[in-house]
C-alpha cells in the first residue's frame, strides 16, 4: 500500500510538471498585458498557447520564447484589436484555464456537425457551385472557412441535415455529397488534384486549413498575382556552432500572424527552441531558432528553400487583397447559394470567406476581387449591395491600394496620361465616398 501511495504522488508530480502554468500581469507594462507560460517542453505547447490567444482575436505585439533543457518559458505582450490591455476578467480566466489544460479542446463547438474538406483549383464562381450542390442535397451550412492561394482553394465546411438538424450520417447520403462536390471541384481541368472528404472528427479549423493547403503543395505553385512590395521576406541559415537553424521573417503585421507561422513550423515537424517577435507600426519582425524533432538542424539547400516557401505561403494565405464585405441577415435555406451566385453573375471572385450562424442569424464575411484577381470596381460592389440588400451587405474594409489611389496627389500628373490618372483618382474617391469609407470626395 505504501508503494501504491508513493506511485500516486509520483504521478501527481508528473502531471504538475507537464501542465503549463500561466501568469497574467497587467502591471508590468503600460501598453500591453503580459501573459507568461511556464511548462515542460512538448512538441505543441507553444502552438497551443498561441492558438488560445489568437482564437480570442488578440494582437501579439511582442513575444519571447526560450527553452532551457526540457523546460519552456513563453512571454507574450498582448492587446485587444483596439490596442487596449485586457481588463475583462472572464477573458483573463479563459486564457488561464485554456492554456493550463493539458489537452485543449480544439473543436470550438462543432460537435454534432459533419465536416466537409475540399481542395482543388480555384476559379470564379466555384464557391457558388459548392453551396448550390449542398443546398440541393439538403445540407445546411452552419459554419465554414474558405482560403485561396496561388490558384488553389481549401475549404472546411460544417453542415447538418436540413430536415432533422442532425449530423449527416447516412452512408449513401455521404457518398452523394462527396460525389457531387468532387464533380464541382474537378470542373474541366482538375481531375487529379481535386479532393473531398467527409468526417465527424472535431478539429481546429484554421490549423486544418493550413494542413490541407500544405498537403496540396500550394507553396510550390506559381502565384496568380505578381510579387507585391509587401510580400513577406523570409531568410533561413544554420548556426552551426549551436546546432540551430535560424529563421528570420519580416512582413506586414496582422492578427493571427504568429499562429500561422508557428502552426506551419509545427506541422513541418520543427521544434521552436527560442524565438523573438517584435512589431513596429504595421511591420512584424520574427526570429526563430529551430531544429527537427530529432534535434538536428536543416540539412540541405533544398530543405532550406522549402521552409522559406512554406512560411511565405502560410503568411500569404490569410492576407487577402480583396474588398471585405460583411453580410448579416436572417439565415434561411439557400442564402449562401443566392449570395455567391450574385457575386458570380457580377464577375466577383471570392478569395476568402468566413461563414457562421448563431440563433438563426447568418454572419458572413467575404473578400472579393474581380475575375483577374485585381481590385473590384466599386460601382459593381455598390450594384451587388443593392441586389442583396444595402442594409444586409456592407463594405467593411478596402485594400490599401484603394486608399493609395484615393490619396494620390493630382498635381504630380500632367498631360494626357496625367488627365487619365486624375480622372481615375477622382472616380475612386467618389466611389469611396458613396460607400461611406471616406468623409469627403473633394
Amino acid at each position: 500500500m505504501e508503494w501504491q501511495a508513493c506511485l500516486d504522488e509520483y504521478q501527481k508530480l508528473i502531471i504538475r510538471m507537464s501542465t503549463p502554468r500561466v501568469v497574467i500581469d497587467n502591471a508590468a507594462c503600460s501598453t500591453a498585458t503580459i501573459v507568461k507560460v511556464d511548462s515542460a517542453r512538448r512538441h505543441e505547447t507553444l502552438l497551443d498557447a498561441v492558438q488560445v490567444l489568437t482564437d480570442l482575436n488578440l494582437s501579439i505585439k511582442k513575444a519571447y520564447i526560450s527553452s532551457d533543457g526540457q523546460w519552456f518559458m513563453d512571454v507574450f505582450h498582448v492587446t485587444d484589436l483596439n490596442g487596449n490591455k485586457l481588463t475583462d476578467e472572464s477573458v483573463i480566466s479563459y486564457i488561464e484555464q485554456s492554456i493550463e489544460t493539458t489537452y485543449p479542446d480544439r473543436g470550438h463547438g462543432f460537435n454534432g456537425l459533419t465536416a466537409l474538406e475540399l481542395t482543388g483549383t480555384d476559379r470564379v464562381g466555384l464557391l457558388s457551385e459548392v453551396f448550390a450542390v449542398l443546398a440541393d442535397l439538403q445540407c445546411n451550412v452552419v459554419d465554414a472557412k474558405v482560403w485561396t492561394h496561388n490558384g488553389r482553394i481549401a475549404s472546411l465546411i460544417y453542415v447538418k441535415d436540413c430536415n432533422s438538424g442532425s449530423p449527416v450520417e447516412d452512408s449513401q447520403q455521404i457518398d452523394r455529397i462527396e460525389a457531387g462536390l468532387r464533380n464541382v471541384l474537378r470542373g474541366d481541368n482538375d481531375i487529379r488534384s481535386a479532393s473531398t472528404s467527409v468526417s465527424m472528427a472535431v478539429t481546429h479549423t484554421e490549423r486544418r486549413l493550413h494542413q490541407m493547403m500544405f498537403a496540396d503543395r500550394d507553396y510550390e505553385r506559381k502565384p496568380v498575382l505578381q510579387c507585391r512590395a509587401d510580400s513577406p521576406v523570409v531568410n533561413v541559415q544554420n548556426w552551426t556552432e549551436r546546432g540551430y537553424s535560424v529563421v528570420n521573417v519580416q512582413c506586414k503585421d496582422r492578427t493571427k500572424l504568429l499562429f500561422d507561422v508557428v502552426c506551419t513550423l509545427t506541422d513541418m515537424l520543427y521544434v521552436v527552441f527560442h524565438a523573438s517577435i517584435n512589431t513596429a507600426g504595421d511591420k512584424a519582425f520574427m526570429e526563430f531558432y529551430i531544429r527537427h524533432t530529432d534535434g538536428t538542424p536543416i540539412s540541405s539547400e533544398l530543405e532550406r528553400h522549402r521552409v522559406i516557401q512554406c512560411i511565405q505561403a502560410a503568411i500569404e494565405r490569410r492576407a487577402s487583397e480583396g474588398i471585405r464585405l460583411e453580410l448579416c441577415t436572417s439565415d434561411r435555406q439557400g442564402l449562401l447559394t443566392d449570395v455567391t451566385r450574385t457575386f458570380r453573375e457580377n464577375s466577383l471572385n471570392v478569395t476568402r470567406a468566413e461563414i457562421s450562424t448563431a440563433m438563426g442569424v447568418a454572419m458572413n464575411v467575404f473578400y472579393v476581387t474581380d475575375v483577374t484577381g485585381s481590385l473590384a470596381d466599386p460601382v459593381i460592389i455598390e450594384s451587388v449591395r443593392h441586389k442583396i440588400g444595402l442594409g444586409n451587405l456592407k463594405v467593411k474594409e478596402l485594400p490599401f491600394r484603394y486608399h493609395q489611389m484615393a490619396e494620390r496627389p493630382e498635381e504630380q500628373e500632367v498631360g494626357v496620361g496625367g488627365a487619365v490618372l486624375i480622372s481615375l483618382g477622382s472616380l475612386v474617391r467618389k466611389n469611396l465616398y458613396n460607400l461611406g469609407l471616406i468623409k469627403s470626395c473633394s
